[in-house]
């Protein structure tokens, strides 16, 4: 960023993180040459949340990095506090950076008395101070048209499209298989992008951790070899080792899962291994996870340039459109 026109200046904006992501935030601001403020969090007696942060930002342009990570109430509650205090402090505009939104999941009104949770957040986003979302991967497109306020979803296909085509994968033996109709379109944006075709599964849900993946994927897949499961999160295990264990019966040989959320909750890791045809997992930083955590098949490729060009696009008031989620192909 030699050229200070295309550059954030550092006098007018700030940069701050909650405890989900530090590194992530870290990672951002370095691509953008600029600090990573302090923020202080402290608990008084009675678990109440205290969040200072560590910078004026009176009249600059202050962006907050927290992901939705568990606890997810705690970094939500960090997240709406630092929003409030921006607001508060006279910010001019408060950004919040969601690189995983996991409330996301929480879409549609499937059964009596429950909660559209997704929309109930981007309305407590908008309420507690923020005038613009940036976030990564909503889990459907749906959940764009709950915010009411400027709301950019960007993807991190680009990032997966770079690293595996330096493999230089044969479109007569390499098949992208999308776990689910919800997740079709993208993983055909992915498979147009990398020349490579596509199928998709039939997935029943029965719970958080138990599902049933229709017959017909074996169809699809028949005369290919290698399979590409392009999903937006990995949580359980339980959808993936399932549909790869259906893929094994069709005929695959080698599966490379592929997700932007990466969370590999409880026994997940354990599950995915359980299958020997698994031989790597691609995934991204939008959630940490400690190196020494890492399993060695495990590659993590870093969103921060994509969330840090989307920030820069935005400041210079340039188009985003390029690394739009849902944006052209």
């Amino acid at each position: 960023m030699s050229d200070k026109m295309d550059s954030l200046d550092p006098n007018n904006v700030r940069f701050f993180s909650g405890r989900s992501n530090p590194e992530l935030a870290a990672k951002i601001c370095a691509h953008l040459d600029v600090p990573l403020e302090e923020t202080h969090f402290s608990r008084f007696s009675n678990d109440n949340l205290f969040v200072q942060l560590g910078a004026s930002v009176r009249g600059r342009i202050v962006y907050i990095v927290q992901s939705l990570t568990p606890p997810v109430s705690d970094r939500l509650m960090e997240l709406l506090m630092m929003l409030d205090i921006a607001k508060g402090a006279a910010a001019k505009e408060v950004h919040a950076i969601i690189p995983y939104f996991s409330y996301s999941r929480s879409d549609k009104k499937d059964a009596p008395r429950i909660s559209i949770t997704a929309r109930l957040i981007a309305d407590l986003l908008k309420t507690a101070g923020a005038t613009h979302v940036m976030t990564m991967t909503l889990h459907s497109p749906q959940v764009h048209g709950f915010f009411s306020l400027p709301t950019d979803p960007i993807t991190a296909r680009s990032l997966f499209g770079d690293y595996f085509r330096q493999r230089e994968l044969d479109p007569q033996k390499c098949v992208v298989v999308s776990p689910d109709m919800g997740r079709a379109e993208s993983a055909a944006r992915f498979a147009e992008q990398m020349g490579l075709p596509v199928a998709t599964a039939s997935k029943t849900r029965h719970s958080d951790t138990e599902v049933t993946i229709g017959g017909f994927i074996k169809r699809q897949v028949k005369g290919f070899s290698h399979a590409l499961v392009f999903d937006d999160e990995i949580a359980t295990g339980g959808s993936v080792t399932q549909l790869s264990k259906q893929l094994v019966k069709s005929g695959i040989q080698q599966i490379s899962l592929v997700c932007t959320h990466g969370l590999f909750l409880g026994k997940a890791l354990e599950r995915i291994t359980a299958v020997p045809q698994i031989t790597e997992i691609v995934t991204t930083d939008t959630v940490y996870r400690p190196p020494e955590s890492r399993h060695p098949m495990m590659k993590v490729l870093s969103v921060a340039p994509a969330f840090g060009d989307a920030i820069r696009y935005n400041y210079l008031h340039q188009s985003i459109g390029s690394l739009f989620a849902f944006g052209e192909k």
